[in-house]
């Protein structure tokens, strides 16, 4: 059986393939993993509905039963909101759950890859995952790096989740060769806020000359890696950096106490930053969300008229 043939394309999502309409991808761990039931489904539903706002056919992308699916039903979305034993699914467990018949959310890097073997270019999601402090000792390194590096998606974040190390984060993506551009700044953004002490590696203004920059990758270059486009969250909902550090550093501290270790560790500071701010963190998570979604999807409307 070949990879297409393993996938579950949704029919809306395949018409649109087929016809070169505009296709963005969307992860789900946001669904089993970030937040309850039934703000999970809401939330879900409301970023599916800025991709369409924006002139684009949303393709949420998860493993239910064993079965890849580029694009949910609401009943499917539902399900995967409220059934427990839901894995959280990168790369490498993609192969497991099929064997295995299991249901699994994907991180980024395996939405990336499922998207890519159903010819969708554009993917929208909150923060890529890289480098964790304490690298060089524990050599915690997100395979979202590594995805980046050889399947070509373009994927629209607010930058490095800023619980991680984003200078080494960005030194390992310039050694892969993934083009990492930031939009409308100068400086990479950090998740909660518009900076980061980091220089943006490239700088484009908008999605027609980020769509250009994507056209020139894989179209007139032939490169096949992906790209990285730092899409800073809106000044009004962002947590400036030297609060929201604080609060990181706290919690790496409570992560070693507990000697948490692995795919445990992204979640764990997540909710602890939640904690620490009083939940400041989770709305600007969720305001960065919808930022991206309606980025992505005019970065991917531009995309197809160059392709047209």
């Amino acid at each position: 059986m070949s990879a297409m043939q393993q996938l579950s394309v949704h029919p809306e999502v395949a018409d649109a393939l087929a016809a070169g309409r505009p296709v963005v991808a969307l992860e789900s761990t946001i669904i089993s993993h970030g937040m309850p039931f039934p703000q999970n489904v809401e939330m879900a539903t409301e970023v599916e509905g800025i991709v369409r706002a924006n002139g684009a056919v949303p393709a949420t992308i998860a493993v239910i039963d064993g079965v890849c699916l580029v694009g949910l039903s609401a009943e499917q979305l539902h399900h995967l909101a409220t059934v427990g034993g839901v894995f959280k699914a990168t790369t490498r467990d993609l192969p497991w759950l099929i064997a295995a018949g299991r249901t699994g959310a994907t991180t980024v890097a395996a939405t990336m890859r499922l998207a890519a073997l159903a010819g969708i270019r554009v993917f929208a999601t909150g923060g890529i995952g890289g480098v964790h402090r304490g690298a060089a000792d524990s050599f915690d390194i997100s395979a979202d790096l590594t995805e980046l590096g050889i399947t070509p998606v373009a994927v629209v974040s607010a930058g490095v989740k800023s619980i991680l190390d984003i200078g080494l984060t960005l030194e390992r993506l310039e050694t892969l060769g993934v083009p990492v551009v930031v939009n409308g700044s100068d400086e990479f953004p950090s998740f909660y806020s518009r900076t980061s002490g980091h220089p943006a590696p490239r700088r484009l203004d908008g999605p027609a000359e980020l769509a250009r920059h994507l056209h020139a990758t894989w179209d007139q270059l032939g490169l096949t890696c992906g790209i990285s486009i730092a899409n800073p969250i809106p000044a009004t909902d962002e947590i400036p950096a030297d609060e929201i550090s604080a609060h990181i550093e706290a919690a790496l501290v409570d992560l070693t106490a507990q000697g948490i270790e692995g795919q445990d560790v992204t979640p764990f500071l997540l909710k602890t930053v939640v904690e620490r701010t009083g939940g400041r963190s989770l709305v600007a998570n969720l305001a960065l969300v919808r930022n991206n979604a309606a980025t992505a999807a005019q970065i991917a409307v531009e995309y197809a008229r160059l392709r047209a």
